[in-house]
């Protein structure tokens, strides 16, 4: 069953069309990638499912009711969660201290502070920052902000979370612990829409993968189907691609 549906979505900047009649489904417990080029309406796609942005065409269904007009906190505490490109903790705060108010400001709140501090912990320990609780988030390196970054949305407990390259810039042995993370993240249930440059990471953990070209989508499949469809090879992938996946 679908928890998203997205029914012909268009979003310009100017004279740019940056989003152009897309349709997108997620269904419950799925890993759906997201690809294209630079420029190709990815983080404009997740800012209009996100509530961020709103659609000057189109539909947004979440758990079948509409919320095309329904802001982004309300999206939140509905269960659509996101992370950023760009990590954006609270960085004068502790790493737990972050988590928390993301329970706060998510699905089904907690009740008290102790809560909220207990259920953050339990987070912290999912994502590998069990002890790195006290510690100011500005000092944290990339990967630990990266990490951050995951357990703050999935401190909202979401029933859907949108990933904006999350593995970016991280090593291939701190780009397989992150994508061994988002799998447990499905096993829990929680939909995911994964945006990632590190194609062969998300093709390895992607139930099916949506191509965005110009604002429009180009393909849409198993990852071994769109990676030898000649229009994403064209626009994406390259040649080169399937040579060296051999």
């Amino acid at each position: 069953m679908a928890i998203l549906d997205v029914e012909g979505a268009c979003r310009s900047f100017g004279g740019l069309r940056a989003v152009d009649h897309v349709d997108l489904k997620v269904d419950e417990g799925e890993i759906l990638g997201l690809i294209g080029p630079n420029g190709s309406g990815k983080t404009t796609l997740f800012n209009l499912i996100a509530g961020a942005i709103k659609v000057e065409k189109g539909k947004i269904n979440f758990q079948g009711k509409d919320v095309t007009y329904v802001s982004c906190d309300q999206r939140c505490a509905l269960g659509i969660a996101r992370t950023f490109q760009i990590p954006k903790p609270f960085a004068r705060m502790q790493v737990l201290r972050n988590v928390m108010v993301g329970r706060f400001y998510g699905r089904n709140p907690p009740g008290s502070m102790k809560q909220a501090a207990a259920e953050a912990e339990e987070i912290l320990e999912f994502t590998g920052l069990k002890n790195m609780g006290k510690m100011t988030a500005s000092t944290l390196n990339l990967a630990g902000r990266k990490r951050l970054e995951l357990a703050k949305a999935l401190a909202a407990a979401p029933l859907l979370i949108l990933l904006d390259e999350l593995m970016a810039g991280l090593n291939p042995v701190e780009t397989q612990t992150m994508m061994g993370i988002i799998k447990e993240v499905r096993a829990k249930g929680v939909a995911v829409i994964i945006v990632e440059h590190i194609v062969r990471a998300l093709m390895g953990i992607s139930d099916r993968v949506v191509v965005l070209n110009l604002g429009q989508k180009i393909a849409e499949g198993l990852p071994q189907e769109v990676t030898h469809n000649k229009k994403v090879i064209e626009a994406y992938l390259g040649k080169g691609y399937k040579h060296a996946r051999g």
